[in-house]
């Protein structure tokens, strides 16, 4: 038997995590690991002691209408980095990784784009962790340096993002 890398080793247990996510519309579970210890664990939900959407039946950004990537402030779910990076240190995240694995929540299909929104990347690097892992394919990931979204952000200036959005 052939053993598994590292990478999918963390990818698969963040695919177990995502099991307990509550979207209707994509599911994500992350774990973030630091010398091959796993510090924490997070999934997309609402935030505790509130209704999820998959309790109340439907999903509030669907109702209003509000395309797949905008508004994050309307959505009842707390991101699985975000729920991860909270129930964590900061001292023991520095340095680490992020495994991250998207699935649609009504096919099940794995989700080959996914990636951290905008909120989360921000979290991600106040959080000091290093890299982030995301499932592509079942065997396939992206290993993405936290170091590439900082100067990502840092190309944000008013000029490209007005013609980000025309």
């Amino acid at each position: 038997m052939e053993r598994i890398s590292k990478e999918n080793y963390y990818l698969d247990i963040a695919e177990t995590v995502l099991e307990r996510a509550t979207c209707l519309r994509r599911v994500y579970g992350a774990i973030i690991v630091k010398n091959d210890e796993i510090i924490s664990t997070g999934y997309n939900g609402a935030p505790r002691g509130r209704a999820n959407c998959v309790d109340m039946g439907y999903c509030s950004r669907e109702a209003m209408k509000v395309p797949r990537g905008e508004r994050y402030e309307l959505c009842r779910s707390v991101h699985a980095e975000a729920n991860a990076i909270i129930s964590a240190s900061r001292r023991d995240m520095v340095g680490g990784t992020i495994y991250l694995v998207g699935r649609d929540a009504r096919t099940g299909e794995l989700l080959a784009d996914a990636t951290s929104c905008l909120m989360c990347r921000r979290m991600v690097i106040n959080a000091g962790l290093e890299k982030v892992v995301i499932r592509r394919t079942e065997t396939e990931f992206e290993t993405v340096p936290v170091a590439d979204w900082i100067a990502e952000d840092d190309l944000l200036t008013p000029e490209n993002v007005v013609m980000d959005l025309k």
